[in-house]
């Protein structure tokens, strides 16, 4: 199939690296030069670094199958867009109205959000019935879950590709009812905001907290670490989108998120978060407490 991601960023990149690995032609579309080139270093990198455990992959012939372009007509012909730009919905309506003139009827429209209602792009569409949601996890290349959302509209034939997809990939899929958060981020969500209130009001460290979540739930990581990997602007935006679409007292927006976003302290992505992070030339990504 010919696949296209709209959007370059930590996600765009990964969604485009597991469709060229699993054989797809694929090409990353976005509107700066400077974020493709950002994004076919980072994928150059991290399928080398796969390839070093995985004898099977051959990172030149998953690169050939892959193209960077800020040339939005390259989208036309395709037989799949992955939109993965910032988790704003009027921004997200604006796309799927041009995507939907842009692209040929036959194209299937899905959507990588993890907060929104598809319905809400959809509604801007005429093909309503090829619109779903597949929702990856970052890292995209190692987390094995999508989450598929279909909405009232969306057909059987469209939710069946995008399930085999999944499975080309080696990932597995859960089908959710379109509705804000899917599953796992509504159960995510709240978690993570009691742990950033918690940091607010003194109660304990960020890394006490992550610690009483390994150590006491079972957690691999914890809920502040697994933040900053999620971004603090994202994790702002589906809060904000959650609360006033619901006005449920569990995705209000703790006071220190909205202040940690406002100085650009965004978690692994800037550099800092709730924890600082650095790289050296002798060692991987490394974690400290801020």
């Amino acid at each position: 199939m010919k696949i296209a991601v709209l959007g370059s960023g930590v996600m765009g990149n990964g969604i485009a690296q597991v469709f060229a690995t699993s054989g797809h032609h694929v090409t990353l579309v976005d509107i700066s030069y400077e974020a493709l080139r950002k994004a076919e270093d980072s994928i150059t990198k991290s399928l080398t670094k796969l390839a070093q455990k995985d004898a099977n992959l051959d990172p030149v012939e998953v690169l050939g199958r892959m193209e960077y372009t800020t040339d939005k007509q390259k989208l036309c012909d395709t037989d799949l867009v992955i939109e993965a730009i910032t988790e704003n919905i009027e921004v997200k309506k604006k796309v799927f109205k041009e995507l939907d003139e842009l692209c040929e009827q036959k194209t299937i429209l899905a959507s990588n959000t993890s907060s929104l209602c598809i319905s809400d792009m959809a509604a801007f569409t005429n093909r309503k019935d090829r619109v779903c949601g597949m929702h990856f996890f970052n890292p995209v290349p190692l987390m094995k879950l999508v989450e598929i959302t279909a909405t009232d509209s969306t057909s059987v034939e469209t939710i069946q590709i995008a399930e085999e997809l999944v499975k080309q990939m080696n990932k597995e899929s859960i089908l959710v009812k379109d509705t804000p958060l899917f599953v796992v981020n509504r159960l995510l969500v709240p978690l993570i905001c009691e742990a950033i209130t918690l940091v607010e009001e003194g109660i304990a460290s960020p890394a006490d907290i992550d610690k009483a979540m390994k150590l006491g739930a079972h957690h691999p990581i914890g809920p502040l670490w697994l933040a900053d990997m999620i971004g603090l602007d994202t994790m702002l935006h589906i809060q904000e989108a959650l609360f006033v679409k619901t006005n449920d007292s569990k995705y209000r927006v703790p006071e220190l998120l909205r202040e940690m976003v406002a100085k650009g302290e965004l978690g692994r992505k800037s550099g800092k978060g709730f924890y600082q992070y650095y790289v050296s030339s002798d060692l991987p990504t490394n974690l400290q407490t801020s």
